[in-house]
């Protein structure tokens, strides 16, 4: 098998069913460099098979239907986000493998599962198995197979069928700039495709031609976290009214030559290693990072990491047409704000993207994972962190650890998780710690 994401149909006979069923019935087979995310055991044979007896024309279907929302949407509490992202959703009779695929925008992962104890099935998968690519080479990987199924259509002289109709719609929207835009905008918000408000996103499109396309997109993305979508004046407003000024000027900075990314460079890992290039620099070794260091280095006034009411919805920092910077911290509490500020002064440094307008979200896109990488290891250094835990991960050593750096017990856990110190049962994983 050739490396990276392959979906291969073997093509089978069936007798009964639509047209389109029994030209595409097969033995589907989903399989990432060395391991098989389709393997499963089959009761009617008492034995294993790495592909099972599927409709490949109903996948091609789904995987069509669903692209935007498959390329672009993060995991998020959408109501139908399921029915969007996993494989056992797609019905039609069949026993569907226990895949979800998830994207950070950047990188999309394919977490396969076994099937759930208690089945009446008689077929169950048995695989344990996260898949983590760029998310062009998933691209590539289902263009492929829809290829194939359309090829196998028109070998059965089977006609124009609605996947036909889905794919070429697709394809026309895929290389329309604009029409790509909102399509994905529609996918951040959690919307299939034509069921996100017009006005929602004439709204988001034109905010973005100030605040950032990109940034703009990382709005529409908390949307879907539950979070409310703030136009580009309410933004302002609440800047004007609860915010702190900035200094950009006098913001930290690395240095030319001391960090550069490499491509395709996971989220956490890309995070961390410019949070260990900014301690290293500003010589902080080990040690805690102090309130008013930490207030020098994001260009601000120590008050800002006071205590004090929770704030808007999400924690953002706002540029003026007239180099006037405010920044707005959501969390009341100080080790929530310290972590924000942190966030924000990452994503100054590492995110290429234009615009004004820089957002810390509760969303799982690669830019908002970035920036929690970042402050996890600015605050709290895993190194220094694994030290001081010898080995001792009961939550009470956890919290010692937290109350030394200043940051929550949620974030030395995070730390853990990702650098398997702990098990992934312990949290929640997101794609970037699944890499």
């Amino acid at each position: 098998m050739q490396p990276g994401l392959t979906i291969t149909a073997d093509w089978e006979h069936l007798e009964e069913g639509t047209p389109e069923e029994r030209a595409c019935f097969s033995a589907v087979g989903i399989y990432f460099d060395n391991h098989c995310l389709s393997e499963g055991r089959d009761g009617f044979v008492n034995r294993i098979r790495t592909e099972p007896l599927l409709s490949a024309y109903h996948l091609a279907e789904w995987l069509a239907w669903n692209w935007w929302r498959l390329r672009w949407e993060p995991r998020s509490n959408a109501p139908d986000w399921a029915f969007a992202h996993r494989m056992a959703t797609i019905g039609e009779g069949y026993v569907w493998p226990n895949i979800t695929i998830v994207s950070d925008g950047e990188r999309t992962g394919l977490i396969a599962k076994p099937s759930v104890d208690g089945s009446a099935s008689t077929f169950r998968y048995i695989n344990d198995v996260s898949a983590v690519m760029p998310s062009f080479a998933f691209e590539t990987a289902v263009d492929l197979f829809i290829g194939q199924v359309i090829g196998q259509l028109r070998a059965e002289r089977i006609p124009e069928t609605n996947l036909d109709k889905i794919w070429s719609e697709l394809g026309e929207e895929r290389r329309d700039r604009d029409a790509a835009q909102r399509r994905k905008l529609e996918a951040l918000l959690g919307c299939d495709p034509d069921q996100a408000d017009p006005a929602v996103l004439d709204r988001l499109l034109n905010d973005a031609q100030v605040l950032g396309n990109r940034s703009v997109e990382e709005l529409a993305a908390d949307r879907a976290q539950g979070g409310d979508l703030l136009t580009g004046e309410e933004l302002r407003l609440i800047a004007a009214s609860e915010g702190f000024a900035v200094s950009p000027g006098a913001a930290a900075t690395l240095q030319a030559g001391v960090f550069s990314p490499e491509k395709e460079t996971p989220p956490w890992k890309l995070g961390a290693n410019a949070a260990r290039a900014l301690r290293e620099q500003e010589g902080f070794g080990q040690e805690p990072i102090r309130d008013a260091r930490l207030a020098d280095m994001a260009g601000v006034d120590v008050d800002v990491l006071a205590a004090g009411k929770r704030g808007a919805g999400l924690s953002f920092l706002l540029d003026g047409p007239e180099g006037d910077s405010r920044i707005v911290l959501r969390s009341a509490w100080p080790s929530g704000r310290r972590f924000e500020l942190a966030r924000l002064l990452g994503d100054r440094i590492v995110s290429p993207f234009g615009g004004w307008l820089h957002p810390a979200t509760r969303a799982y896109t690669y830019r908002q994972k970035v920036q929690r990488s970042f402050a996890a290891e600015l605050l709290s250094p895993f190194e220094a962190v694994d030290g001081m835990l010898a080995g001792d991960y009961s939550a009470e050593a956890q919290q010692d650890v937290a109350e030394h750096f200043g940051v929550s017990d949620l974030t030395i856990r995070t730390l853990l998780v990702a650098h398997r110190r702990m098990g992934r049962e312990e949290l929640e994983e997101d794609v970037g710690v699944a890499a």
